[in-house]
């Protein structure tokens, strides 16, 4: 994997940029729609490819437990198991198992915890969920972290950012190890280090500068969005990124609205992944510039109107918001597919003016304006 800095907006710390991968490029500016299970939810990979997704998120936790990573590994690895030709970054599964907290024990070796399937018993540690990525093929590997709660004692976060560090460190060792044992796949495979840290402002300094100092290909910032006021976590991705090297990748996991990657891409991040728009879509939230129509409610019973008067997606083309609320409310699947296409269409597109309003030096504008829609 090669990152190059394409070029710099002057009136924020926003970048353009390029991520080189064995199964394409990426731009960032990036937003990876969530294929937990090996699917972004309700749509095939055909939309996602005209949509103009240049990669997805798949997780270890989850495939591990169904189907399981040696079924995916015999049938040739993520990519073919699943037809998706792009590149695909995988989580290490931390989150999910940290989510789960009544299922699960920390331990330094790793954690046990029960599947949230069948209650049956699993142990993943740094080196498993390695073993498992690296079977799974991902372009991009995330190392085994520890996600404290928002609402912790400070001895326990610290505890978690320093086994997030020893467990960082045991994640490359790991990938390493898998290597020299010939059991990597066919591309290259690179890993992200992840800064914890809670909302500590002084702990996630430290984690940051002690993760830089293993020297990982890229960065993430994680353990956010759990709870925590948005200008909390604000400060913390602020903080984080003061101490990140300018010539690598950083990623900003699991966030979030539009309004909020706006704001990130302007201190300086590359990559967000979220559920938001495909949750949002299948719940009947749909977005559009001025922020969301709620598709359900009776007014649009006779509404003629696409969801957004400004789209180009099929789904606006096409339809009227009357249409998409009947089959809402008449539980169709199709109701699912056209609204969560129109909300990674609203997202993606989004990304693509953002990238736009960098290369021309004019992102502070584009911000202004986004807002201003918004709040009209």
């Amino acid at each position: 994997m090669r990152f190059q800095l394409v070029s710099q907006d002057s009136t924020t710390k926003a970048r353009l940029g390029k991520i080189d991968t064995d199964h394409g490029d990426i731009t960032t500016p990036v937003f990876m729609p969530v294929g937990t299970v090996g699917t972004v939810k309700a749509l095939t990979q055909e939309h996602l490819e005209a949509l103009g997704a240049e990669i997805i998120l798949g997780n270890t936790y989850h495939l591990y437990l169904r189907p399981g990573y040696k079924v995916i590994h015999r049938l040739g690895g993520l990519h073919r198991f699943m037809a998706w030709p792009r590149p695909l970054l995988t989580d290490s599964g931390g989150f999910q198992i940290f989510s789960h907290s009544g299922l699960r024990t920390v331990q330094e070796e790793g954690v046990v915890f029960r599947s949230h399937l069948d209650g049956s018993s699993h142990f993943l540690s740094p080196e498993k969920s390695i073993e498992i990525q690296v079977a799974l093929g991902s372009d991009i590997m995330m190392a085994f972290d520890q996600c404290p709660a928002y609402v912790q004692e400070s001895n326990l976060v610290r505890e978690a950012m320093e086994r997030t560090l020893r467990w960082a460190k045991r994640s490359k060792e790991a990938m390493a190890n898998c290597y020299q044992q010939g059991l990597n796949c066919p591309h290259k495979q690179w890993m992200f280090g992840i800064g914890q840290g809670g909302t500590d402002l002084q702990m996630r300094s430290e984690c940051i500068e002690r993760l830089v100092n293993l020297d990982f290909p890229g960065y993430a910032i994680g353990g956010l969005s759990v709870g925590e006021p948005r200008d909390l976590m604000f400060e913390v991705v602020q903080q984080s990124l003061e101490g990140l090297p300018i010539n690598k990748p950083r990623y900003l996991m699991g966030v979030g609205s539009p309004h909020e990657i706006l704001r990130y891409v302007a201190m300086g991040v590359d990559m967000f992944d979220c559920v938001l728009p495909t949750r949002n879509a299948r719940n009947g939230y749909l977005f559009v510039r001025g922020g969301h129509i709620v598709i359900k409610n009776a007014c649009y019973a006779e509404d003629e109107r696409p969801i957004d008067l400004e789209c180009k997606c099929i789904v606006c083309r096409r339809y009227s918001r009357a249409y998409l609320r009947h089959l809402y409310q008449s539980n169709e699947i199709l109701s699912a597919t056209l609204n969560t296409y129109h909300n990674l269409y609203f997202y993606l597109d989004t990304i693509r003016q953002i990238r736009d309003a960098i290369a021309s030096c004019r992102l502070r504008d584009f911000i202004r304006e986004f807002v201003n829609q918004e709040d009209g």
